[in-house]
């Protein structure tokens, strides 16, 4: 079983200029990236033009280490101080559903586990020290 723990920033709107900023700065290579206009589209959700260009999911490495990144949905609340996330991933989904319980317990469930069109199980939630988790199971779905 593979688990890493892995930081996730959630920017407003800044992502790209970020992960750009961090490429030059941190010599960072850029693993992935995907805006929320390149991901399939909900017909009963559909995307606002707004978000077509907002990143929804990006990977860097730097040296042996990885950051993950996010922009936020234009009008979310985002405070300074709020845009970083721990993103734990496991290649189990019981390893998924194990984590998520136990970081559940005494906290709160944004986003129960469930199946996405990007991972087989993923969920997000504050456990009770007020510590974000997504849990992100990797492998087919």
């Amino acid at each position: 079983m593979a688990t890493k723990l892995i930081p996730y920033l959630v920017l407003d709107g800044t992502a790209k200029e970020a992960i750009e900023y961090y490429q030059k700065a941190l010599d960072a290579e850029l693993l992935f990236s995907q805006a929320f206009g390149d991901s399939p589209e909900d017909p009963e959700h559909p995307t606002p033009a707004e978000m077509k260009d907002r990143i929804m999911h990006a990977t860097i490495k730097v040296g042996e280490s990885e950051i993950m990144f996010s922009d936020t949905f234009p009008g979310q609340p985002h405070a300074i101080g709020s845009q970083v996330t721990i993103c734990l991933t496991t290649d189990s989904k019981e390893t998924a559903e194990r984590f998520f319980n136990a970081l559940a317990d005494g906290g709160q469930v944004s986003m129960p586990l469930q199946e996405t069109f990007f991972s087989p199980l993923y969920g997000i939630v504050t456990d009770k020290f007020g510590i974000p988790f997504q849990i992100y199971t990797e492998g087919q779905h």
